[in-house]
């Protein structure tokens, strides 16, 4: 039982850190290039309380894949629209990769003979690249979803966004046929990209 409260308080705490971040590069990026919305709207911290989304903390808890409340963007004060906010939506999945790739260097270097530590660092990488992989996924409303509007043309853009506007239940209806159908549809999704990244950044494969 003790052993279960502290893996929770791990996962809560990663949870934490991943959104956190995730959510801050988003809004330093827009604002390094013209767009302070972030900053009016006080999204523009480390502050995890700023940037939870409910639902999405809770599936990032239960699935370990999920989502953030999105930070505020206006286009406007770009100069380049399109670069601008492919640059703004890389960045958050950037960071948790990058956040990732830091832990994997601890855990390579100062691999201390702790199970505590050892959950702590292996919990933190896989909580991040399961969320920066997951929102490069090009489904709406998640990061690649944006970096894919991007590149399209404008006529396949608005039949992008008409079905997109869909996308968020389909997400949902995902989630819950995987978790409760074992359905196994994320898992063949993420799970061998988060192996192969887990093993890149610490030498730990996942069996």
């Amino acid at each position: 039982m003790a052993h279960e409260i502290t893996e929770w308080i791990i996962r809560l705490g990663v949870l934490l850190f991943a959104i956190t971040v995730h959510e801050y590069a988003h809004g330093r990026v827009a604002f390094s290039l013209g767009d302070p919305t972030a900053k009016n709207a006080g999204r523009l911290t480390l502050n995890p309380i700023s940037h939870i989304d409910p639902l999405g903390a809770i599936c990032l808890l239960l699935f370990r894949f999920g989502w953030a409340k999105p930070v505020p963007i206006d286009l406007r004060y770009f100069k380049n629209p399109r670069t601008a906010s492919f640059l703004v939506s890389l960045s958050g999945p950037l960071a948790n990769l990058g956040a990732a790739f830091v832990a994997g260097i601890i855990f390579r270097l100062f691999l201390f003979p702790s199970e505590l530590y050892i959950t702590l660092l292996v919990t933190f990488m896989l909580m991040n690249i399961g969320l920066g992989i997951f929102n490069l996924l090009p489904i709406p409303p998640l990061d690649g979803s944006h970096i894919l509007e991007s590149f399209l043309p404008y006529t396949a853009l608005q039949k992008y966004r008409e079905v997109g506007r869909y996308a968020p239940v389909v997400l949902i209806g995902i989630f819950l046929a995987d978790r409760f159908l074992q359905t196994g549809i994320i898992s063949a999704i993420l799970y061998q990209p988060m192996r192969y990244l887990l093993w890149i950044f610490s030498g730990l494969w996942l069996r």
